[in-house]
């Protein structure tokens, strides 16, 4: 009776120790250095795998080597939006280096569970799966860019896999650069991406 009592013990223990490894998983930290300060991602690659992981696989790579923030959207430079967003964008810049990479599936919010609230960063795309470097980062709650949004008129929203935990002072310094409809002026340049907690 004694061994029946500390099997079954032993056993809701080791199943509650695999359960918290699943679901209290650590995350991927990226470390983005800017010429304006550091931002710090923590990259979900439990709920949207295939972004994260392309994400993570561009930042081991060196793909991100002299990559920039480049496009900056505030309320007052959107004036033929109906629905307007606020976020930053970066990545490669250039169609010619982008259309190098390889595209991914569109892991839509509904498919993920995650929204675009503040801090959350998100691949940039035309068509639903055409998304391969470029990311945005929000500022402020995005709902218009979560699948069924009406930001982009396919409905399909934006796939978001991870979120700012450190440095959104560093986000909305580049979003007040200057800007000429919605493309920065002076580019921010990233300095360096480094997978790390």
């Amino acid at each position: 009776m004694f061994m029946n009592i500390w099997l079954k013990t032993g056993l809701a223990i080791v199943t509650t120790l695999l359960f918290l490894n699943g679901v209290g998983q650590t995350l991927p930290q990226v470390k983005v250095e800017t010429i304006l300060g550091e931002i710090v991602l923590e990259i979900d690659i439990v709920n949207a795998p295939v972004t994260a992981n392309n994400f993570l696989k561009h930042v081991e790579t060196g793909t991100y080597k002299n990559a920039v923030f480049y496009r900056a959207v505030r309320m007052d430079n959107q004036p033929f939006n109906d629905i307007k967003i606020e976020v930053i964008q970066g990545g490669l810049f250039s169609d010619e280096k982008i259309d190098k990479h390889q595209s991914i599936k569109h892991e839509t919010t509904k498919e993920t569970g995650l929204k675009h609230l503040e801090g959350t960063i998100s691949m940039a795309r035309a068509e639903p799966g055409t998304a391969s470097t470029e990311f945005f980062i929000c500022i402020g709650s995005q709902p218009e860019l979560d699948f069924g949004g009406k930001r982009n008129p396919d409905g399909q929203g934006f796939a978001t896999f991870g979120k700012v935990i450190k440095g959104m002072e560093v986000v909305r310094e580049i979003q007040n650069q200057k800007d000429k409809d919605q493309i920065l002026v002076e580019q921010v340049k990233i300095v360096s991406l480094k997978i790390g907690e």
